[in-house]
């Protein structure tokens, strides 16, 4: 049973409301606060590793360690939040980061270093399910692409900031501010909590779970008008055929193929984005660029403004041209950008800046679909789960890469490292190419049915 195409939709078809707006903006800061505290280590490590002793693999594991934490808190909290509710994770995982943020000022030795990174990766993977499902789960359904979308455009400018920050304090204080910038994410943390402050529960969520009193009083208040009992019970025939799902559902047909297509597109997405995040200032220095100051991380700043202006005009694309295609041709063009500095690693450094620059923007622009894909693709009974399981597998592969970068400059050295990185982003088009599907202005009711369909009883 579903709802009738004739019959408008409570939120899929409903208008943007004040509170959508201040939904939108609680649940950026998430995304703003992961991108800051995964690429402020980028600059805090060049101090870090001098202060504390670090080798090529302590260094490795710094810079990878809150992927890894990432990897677990995304494939724990996950099901998590879909059995408990995204409300409540919703502040927990946010307090996590900023006591682990605040604790860095106290760090002695390479392995509470390590130690500290692995805790805000968990608490970064909790959110990715939490704050992506809930806004998704609110979002009409003609602006869900775009504003979804939007939460990895606030990832970039978080992680711009993040080198804002760095840049200033490196030239202010020098390479020994290290601390200090790991500590600055407490502060933006308190900030987004406060945010968060009078977000409701998803209705959707509290549909599934039979608590109809309580969602007609979130969609009254959301959409600024009375909502009947029976307006919500119309949810509910969107929920019916959900009701036996469950992560265990995630791993078998229908949904491994599309668990595995979020994951492993997201993963070559982002794997050569966080080399870039994490050993930017390395990577530009390995090129001849700067000398081992400040010139490296302004450098990152220019790259990362790439990301972001990629990003931007793919925002009105991924709704007017589709999902499917702007993923497609994301990869062609980053591979394209990126293979030049795989075939002439000693050339100039204006060709060494203009390629890592457009192949930013190509891999920006594919950037806004990591977090569509995954939402849109699995029902609210699952829908978290499948984000953080996705998000599990781009982020192993993502940690595994991270690790190895800095062992793949010392030992084979600047060129072929980057053509590792565009044979990531080939593998990409290719899995695309395969499994791709288009759900540019579907509700989210109708691609649950389709996928529902598809189960055998």
């Amino acid at each position: 049973m579903t709802t009738s195409a004739a019959t408008p939709h409570l939120i899929d078809d409903g208008p943007l409301t004040r509170y959508h707006r201040k939904l939108i903006a609680a649940c950026s800061g998430g995304p703003f606060l992961d991108g800051y505290l995964l690429s402020i280590v980028g600059v805090a490590l060049a101090g870090a590793s001098t202060e504390l002793g670090l080798g090529a693999g302590a260094l490795g594991l710094a810079g990878a360690a809150s992927l890894v934490g990432l990897f677990l808190g995304s494939l724990i909290f996950g099901p998590v939040t879909d059995r408990i509710g995204r409300k409540v994770m919703y502040t927990v995982d946010l307090l996590a980061m900023i006591a682990a943020s605040a604790a860095c000022l106290f760090i002695t030795d390479g392995l509470q270093l390590i130690l500290l990174r692995l805790v805000v990766g968990l608490a970064i993977g909790a959110d990715y399910p939490i704050a992506t499902a809930l806004l998704t789960e609110w979002m009409p359904r003609k602006r869900r692409g775009a504003v979804i979308g939007w939460l990895s455009t606030i990832w970039l400018v978080g992680a711009i900031v993040a080198y804002l920050v760095g840049f200033a304090l490196t030239s202010l204080y020098g390479p020994e501010a290290w601390r200090w910038m790991l500590a600055s994410g407490a502060v933006f943390g308190a900030i987004v909590m406060l945010l968060r402050l009078g977000a409701h529960e998803s209705p959707r969520w509290l549909v599934a779970k039979g608590r109809i009193e309580e969602a007609r009083v979130a969609v009254s208040t959301a959409l600024e008008r009375e909502v009947t009992t029976e307006d919500i019970l119309a949810l509910t025939a969107d929920e019916e055929a959900e009701a036996k799902t469950s992560f265990r559902s995630l791993l078998a047909a229908p949904f491994l193929k599309r668990v595995m297509f979020c994951g492993l597109t997201w993963m070559c997405i982002s794997l050569p984005q966080f080399a870039l995040f994490t050993y930017g200032p390395i990577i530009l220095a390995q090129f001849g660029l700067g000398n081992g100051g400040a010139e490296e991380t302004l450098g990152q700043i220019v790259l990362n403004l790439g990301f972001l202006l990629g990003s931007l005009p793919a925002l009105r694309w991924v709704e007017t041209y589709g999902r499917r295609p702007l993923m497609i041709w994301t990869f062609v063009a980053a591979a394209v950008f990126l293979l030049p500095l795989g075939l002439w690693p000693e050339g100039p450094g204006w060709l060494v800046m203009v390629s890592f620059f457009l192949f930013t923007l190509a891999s920006g622009a594919g950037t806004i679909l990591v977090f569509i894909y995954p939402n849109e693709l699995f029902p609210t009974s699952i829908r978290a789960s499948a984000v953080g399981l996705a998000t599990a597998i781009s982020r192993i592969g993502a940690a595994i890469g991270t690790y190895m970068v800095p062992l793949s400059l010392s030992g084979l050295g600047t060129g072929p490292t980057m053509l590792i990185g565009v044979g990531l982003t080939v593998l990409g088009l290719l899995i695309s190419i395969a499994w791709a599907e288009e759900t540019r202005n579907k509700s989210l009711a109708s691609l649950s049915t389709q996928i529902m369909s598809t189960v055998k009883p």
